[in-house]
């Protein structure tokens, strides 16, 4: 008796994350999503001021509407540069994934780890084993969003400590290089998604550094991955 109404609430929890996911992904559909209407929302304020208002913004906002999140750091890099968005969105990356995981461990990790016990277990393990240097490899390469990995992580074994580490140190790197670009293009990459492409044949040292660092990604997700398979 007290085993089913563990399931069910287990149950409950994990149907409760579906619909908070289909939530955010409704959201999206019909919140504002004007670049100018932000810049202006944010420029009324003296830089200390609205840099902190922008962290509490991209924080609340993109907890909830995961697509506003493209359009802050655009909003970020247009109104406070390169340097200055890198840092509040690194910051409030931190605190989304405190959020996230969590979130995605109270609600889903039992229910997953109850109802898919064979393959799993199996991935279950394989990220626990990897620990920080797995999460950290992900984290720095530009393929993986962040709202996912967050979740994703926080269905698994792996110590939260352990995945917010790897999200303090893995994240800037691949933060700036995003808002690099982004203070130069600007709200072109909402129309040509081919004009970063432009930008970086027309600035060729830029290109080499992009190339060293998706190069070094990888290479560093290949050894970590064949560390773990040696440890085992």
């Amino acid at each position: 008796m007290v085993k089913r109404q563990l399931l069910n609430s287990n149950l409950s929890r994990f149907v409760f994350l579906l619909l908070f996911l289909s939530l955010t992904w409704v959201l999206g559909k019909y919140f504002p999503s004007d670049v100018e209407y932000y810049k202006g929302l944010f420029s009324r304020f003296p830089l200390v001021v609205s840099g902190a208002i922008f962290v509490l913004f991209y924080v609340i906002v993109s907890f909830f509407v995961w697509i506003i999140k493209d359009i802050l750091k655009v909003v970020g890099a247009l109104l406070f540069g390169a340097y200055l968005s890198t840092f509040l969105i690194w910051v409030a990356e931190m605190i989304n994934a405190a959020l996230l995981f969590n979130l995605s461990r109270f609600l889903g990790r039992k229910f997953v780890e109850n109802k898919l016990k064979g393959s799993f277990a199996n991935i279950d393990e394989r990220i626990g084993h990897s620990g920080f240097w797995g999460v950290f490899a992900v984290r720095i390469i530009p393929l993986v969003p962040f709202r996912i990995l967050d979740l994703v992580v926080g269905l698994t074994s792996i110590d939260f400590r352990q995945y917010f580490l790897a999200v303090v140190l893995g994240s800037p790197l691949r933060i700036f290089w995003i808002q690099v670009v982004l203070a130069v293009v600007g709200m072109s990459v909402f129309k040509d998604p081919l004009v970063v492409m432009r930008y970086l044949q027309e600035n060729p040292f830029i290109c080499i550094l992009s190339f060293i660092y998706f190069f070094a990604a990888i290479i560093l997700a290949i050894f970590l991955k064949r560390t773990v398979k040696k440890e085992k």
